[in-house]
């Protein structure tokens, strides 16, 4: 790769672009070490800071490793789904947020996704899966639970669904649609929330995947997307009513 003097950020940036490029590509293969920072610094042509802050942005994305000891260095990171997802969820959160995704358009993508789920999870679902909805459902029922318990169960319920479906892909594509959609979501339904309808329609969600009737699952997803629009339509149009502040 040909590097193109401008600053030393702007160098560090392209000598990590190009280890990460060897590592999708295949070039550099998990546990491989890495040239030391003296042998990068001579093959870029540039100083050994400038390989530290580019092997700082490799670390910072979970790429690289490094070990000490004389058999230390920089090593090929294996990058697994669940180490992905805080990366995912924060991504999905920046984006919702700093883009004012509108809330129909927030629910639709999120609901979407969760349904294509739910034929995956009937039939792949294991009783560990089934055990922590129904914890779930049980402690969405107590009595002076706060509504940001409420809210953090809901997301438990719904990413125990995804993870049902047994496909770290799918898993991790909607970590930020549960874990960074959903708390926005229920951040402006909670108000108008009745929590008994969302339990009970939890309920026919578990029973549905522990029955293996995808459809059904599917079905009670739908109703639960419907059920959310109709609280988020309460809170907009109670704020619509509200008098404009002086």
């Amino acid at each position: 790769m040909k590097l193109t003097p401008r600053s030393t950020a702007d160098l560090s940036a392209q000598i990590a672009e190009a280890i990460r490029d060897a590592i999708i590509t295949g070039a550099l293969i998990v546990d491989q070490r890495l040239p030391s920072e003296a042998e990068m610094a001579e093959q870029f042509q540039v100083s050994r800071p400038t390989v530290r802050e580019a092997l700082k942005r490799l670390a910072a994305q979970s790429l690289i490793r490094t070990q000490r000891g004389a058999t230390g260095g920089a090593f090929v990171n294996r990058l697994s789904f669940e180490e992905a997802y805080a990366q995912q969820i924060t991504t999905s959160t920046l984006l919702l947020s700093m883009n004012a995704v509108s809330f129909d358009t927030a629910c639709e993508a999120r609901y979407a996704l969760e349904r294509a789920c739910a034929p995956l999870a009937a039939t792949r679902r294991t009783a560990d899966h089934l055990a922590t909805m129904r914890a779930e459902i049980f402690r969405q029922g107590q009595p002076g639970l706060s509504d940001e318990a409420f809210c953090a169960s809901d997301v438990t319920f719904h990413r125990a669904l995804v993870d049902a479906a047994g496909n770290p892909v799918l898993s991790y594509q909607l970590a930020g649609a549960v874990e960074a959609m959903q708390p926005l979501m229920n951040m402006i339904t909670f108000s108008a929330r009745d929590r008994a309808a969302i339990t009970a329609l939890h309920s026919r969600i578990v029973e549905a995947v522990e029955a293996g009737d995808g459809d059904a699952a599917t079905s009670h997803l739908s109703a639960l997307e419907a059920e959310t629009c109709k609280l988020a339509a309460l809170v907009f149009a109670a704020r619509a009513q509200r008098p404009a502040s002086s």
